[in-house]
């Protein structure tokens, strides 16, 4: 029992460092922006990629409850 614990430990560690290589390696692929996004989610263990600011045209919404709290 000892020994799978520590397998499992070990095979968790590797998929770690080398999701984490993955991840540099497709974050300078010369891929689109898309592909490169929907590899990096994709990859177990991985840290989400940063989210995209919203366009500057983009419309901001407020909830109606916000506004009636802050009155």
């Amino acid at each position: 029992m000892i020994l799978v614990a520590v397998v499992a430990e070990l095979l968790e560690e590797y998929t770690a460092m080398v999701s984490h290589a993955l991840e540099q390696l497709v974050h300078d692929a010369p891929f689109p922006r898309r592909i490169r996004l929907r590899i990096l989610r994709n990859l177990p263990f991985a840290s989400p990629p940063p989210p995209l600011p919203p366009p500057p045209h983009a419309l901001r919404v407020r909830s109606r409850a916000a506004s009636v709290a802050a009155r």
